[in-house]
């Protein structure tokens, strides 16, 4: 049997590039309005399976994601990268979706994809900074789970030993498999593209993004149907349409602000103790500390 893993990631809005139409009226994130990207994190996740791969040979890296039809394109940039093949959950009832929602979609497409080894996603979304994704869909798995990897030391069918990088240090843990780790920003940053699989993938599409092609890929895509990225409903998830979406989302986003600090804004204050007794006593006169 290959050693499966399966990698979360989500594509993101480029926070960089916030401006006054990045939120709808409901309270969801107007994505249409900001660049998307490949989350950072799940880039660095990605990376961890990867390496895996590559001391395994008989492992199989699968990238899951969850988002519109334009979503696909970090699964061809994992292909590009070294992963085998992607899915791409993908309906209107997941719109809205908080951290509980998504990360109930998550689980019964990982359940699909059964039988797995281990589930990787990167610690958090620069779209949201909640780090709740992984550790709620471990839990609906009823999986083990390991935060903040920073390095795989070493793993194999039944055991893994992570690394991680806390506030005040690093911990070395070990649990059984399968399991689900979410990856720190300290670890490894993700290989770049490589040529031949970026020819070999450059084509591969969703069904959706084919209906939308103005030329006809029918026989290329019989020729190599490894090309074709499988698309997920909720019906195919057989998914509950109560926990999905705005209705099974608690929590609301009230308002989005971009935050840039100008030159002028800044302060330059040497290392004496009346200079930090001054800055102690802004901040907690601020209400920033205290």
């Amino acid at each position: 049997m290959r050693f499966r893993i399966i990698v979360l990631a989500k594509q993101v809005p480029d926070t960089r590039n916030v401006g006054k139409d990045a939120m709808k009226a409901d309270g969801t994130v107007n994505r249409a309005a900001l660049p998307a990207i490949f989350n950072p994190e799940d880039l660095h996740a990605l990376e961890q399976a990867l390496s895996i791969k590559d001391k395994l040979p008989y492992a199989e890296v699968i990238l899951l994601t969850m988002g519109p039809t334009r979503a696909a394109e970090i699964i061809r940039e994992a292909m590009y990268r070294g992963a085998d093949q992607g899915f791409l959950i993908t309906d209107r009832k997941f719109a809205g979706s908080d951290t509980l929602a998504t990360s109930y979609a998550l689980s019964l497409a990982v359940r699909k994809l059964a039988p797995y080894h281990l589930v990787i996603s990167g610690r958090q979304a620069i779209d949201g900074d909640t780090a709740q994704v992984g550790p709620q869909t471990a839990e609906k798995l009823g999986i083990p789970q390991i935060t903040y990897a920073e390095e795989i030391r070493s793993l194999d069918a039944k055991k893994i030993i992570v690394k991680r990088r806390l506030e005040r240090g690093v911990e070395v843990v070990n649990s059984t498999l399968p399991a689900l780790i979410t990856v720190h920003s300290s670890a490894a940053p993700c290989r770049q593209r490589i040529g031949k699989r970026l020819m070999k993938f450059k084509h591969a599409r969703t069904v959706t993004e084919l209906q939308n092609e103005t030329k006809d890929y029918t026989e290329l895509y019989t020729e190599r149907p490894y090309l074709l990225i499988e698309e997920w409903s909720a019906e195919d998830l057989k998914a509950d349409a109560v926990s999905l979406g705005l209705s099974g989302s608690p929590t609301k986003v009230k308002k989005i602000e971009n935050v840039v600090f100008q030159l002028k804004e800044s302060k330059s204050l040497s290392n004496s103790d009346k200079d930090i007794e001054k800055l102690m006593q802004t901040l907690i006169g601020s209400h920033i500390i205290g």
